[in-house]
């Protein structure tokens, strides 16, 4: 069963050490870069939420949330909406179904508007990245065909 849990004193050493991977490392940010960036986003009005992805007791990946991203260059539909910026499952757990049931609680978690009300929640891509993409097109999410940061848009209305 994959769980979400908040990053503490005692799992963030596992959560920093877990990688995609090689071929994989030019899709996300390293975990601790991720972590930093909440703080970045929080003491600037922002609203992070950054959790481990456990599969029962074993720390597996890691997913950054945002809500309303403001200040900063970013998509139009950034503002009131929630993100998916980062998520990773650690290239040893990879092909065991864990992503598919991180999104399961992800979205659960987003709808239940944590830090305010949202009629979308969006996800940036490297369009190369064609698992990623059909991951979240099963879940409902479908390109808007903006291209930010040389990343594609995808948006699942909630």
């Amino acid at each position: 069963m994959i769980t979400l849990r908040k990053i503490t004193l005692d799992n963030r050493r596992e959560i920093f050490k877990l990688e995609v991977a090689e071929d994989q490392r030019g899709y996300v940010a390293s975990n601790l870069s991720s972590v930093a960036s909440c703080y970045v986003l929080s003491t600037n009005g922002g609203h992070p939420f950054p959790f481990a992805i456990y599969a029962e007791e074993q720390p597996v990946g890691f997913v950054m949330l945002v809500y309303g991203i403001t200040g900063y260059d970013e998509p139009s539909l950034a503002k009131d909406n929630y993100c998916i910026l980062r998520l990773m499952i650690d290239k040893q757990y990879q092909n065991r179904g864990y992503g598919r049931e991180a999104m399961v609680q992800i979205l659960e978690f987003i709808r239940t508007f944590p830090a305010g009300p949202a009629k979308y929640c969006w996800i940036p891509y490297k369009p190369e990245n064609t698992m990623a993409k059909k991951l979240y097109e099963s879940f409902g999410f479908r390109d808007n065909g903006e291209i930010f940061n040389q990343e594609a848009i995808t948006v699942l209305q909630l």
